[in-house]
């Protein structure tokens, strides 16, 4: 039987350090403040007056993953980039990245599931590769946020919470008939959720995509979220998709290694090990050290666990899930072989 096989993972981190009190300098709030609501200590920005889009951040993380993987880039069926923050309005950031690695045809496809952009994009690449239409797949989560976000007082609530940074698999098909690989994903989306968490400009539904006015007056080009709402879905649905996804295996709980949430808000990750009653020790936690990074948390978070060996030995069972715009959430069982 084919199984979808993580061979290698990298992760790109620019280089501007960015720490509570120095976000507390040019806004209203304290270290304090953002400790206490969302547990982050510090967040990684793109260096000030430098150009680099999401696809540069990709690619740092790209050449560390096909490196450990063995791999050079026209070994590669195929490309899958997640992100809510593309270089440019289109085409796309894989075609990007395809680019600048130097290929020439290999097929690239963007997913904006915004948090769960890497949960779907590895579905996706588990999927292609199960049907054989690709078998080597480059996945890569990459976000550059903080030229977005409105870094005054009025816009604290959000722009204190992200970072840039990108994070990569090299992915492969394997016949083998051991119980490895991914073990199945679960994916949910609910549009009807959408307005709380959102960019609303430019928008092509608006006869003018960006309302002069709008970038003067209003707010309405930078991220707005209804935060205790989303908590509030959060904590509802994770533990949802994380009996969805047990049931679906058979895996009891107690038999994961490790659980990999989205990196969004320490306290919801947090509520939901209470809730689920798992030791603490078990779920990985990076966002005190990089903020949110959306589509790059998850991958960001498994090349930190495999590097200091805590995750990546034969028989390693882990949980990847995550909730976020759209709204979306999902999980994927993976295991080691």
């Amino acid at each position: 039987m084919k199984r979808t096989i993580i061979r290698s993972t990298g992760k790109a981190i620019p280089s501007r350090l960015v720490t509570n009190d120095d976000l507390a300098e040019i806004m209203d709030t304290s270290d304090e403040w953002i400790r206490q609501r969302t547990g982050i200590e510090q967040r990684y920005w793109i260096p000030e007056g430098v150009e680099m889009g999401a696809s540069d951040l990709g690619l740092e993380a790209s050449k560390i993953a096909l490196e450990r993987a063995g791999w050079k880039p026209e070994d590669l069926d195929f490309i899958i980039f997640a992100t809510l923050s593309p270089d440019i309005t289109f085409p796309g950031s894989g075609c990007l990245l395809q680019h600048k690695l130097g290929l020439k045809s290999t097929p690239a496809l963007d997913v904006r599931q915004q948090c769960t952009g890497f949960l779907y994009s590895l579905a996706t690449a588990d999927s292609y590769i199960k049907s054989g239409l690709a078998n080597k797949i480059l996945i890569v989560g990459a976000e550059v946020h903080s030229t977005g976000l409105d870094k005054s007082t009025r816009g604290r609530d959000v722009t204190v919470i992200f970072g840039d940074g990108a994070g990569a698999c090299c992915v492969e098909g394997v016949e083998t008939d051991e119980d490895a690989g991914v073990l199945a994903s679960v994916l949910h989306a609910d549009g009807g959720g959408a307005e709380a968490l959102m960019v609303e400009l430019p928008a092509s539904r608006l006869p003018d995509r960006l309302p002069l006015d709008a970038i003067n007056n209003t707010a309405r080009h930078y991220p707005v979220m209804n935060g205790s709402f989303v908590f509030k879905q959060a904590l509802r649905k994770l533990p949802e998709v994380t009996k969805e996804i047990l049931t679906k295996t058979g895996v009891p709980i107690d038999k994961i290694d490790m659980f990999f949430p989205h990196q969004a808000n320490l306290r919801i990750n947090q509520a939901y090990q209470q809730l689920m009653k798992i030791d603490e020790k078990k779920v990985f936690n990076n966002i005190q050290k990089y903020g949110n990074t959306t589509a790059a948390s998850i991958p960001i978070a498994l090349d930190e666990a495999m590097e200091k060996n805590l995750v990546g030995k034969k028989g390693d069972t882990i949980f990847l899930f995550g909730f976020g715009a759209g709204f979306t959430w999902g999980g994927i069982l993976y295991r080691f072989m």
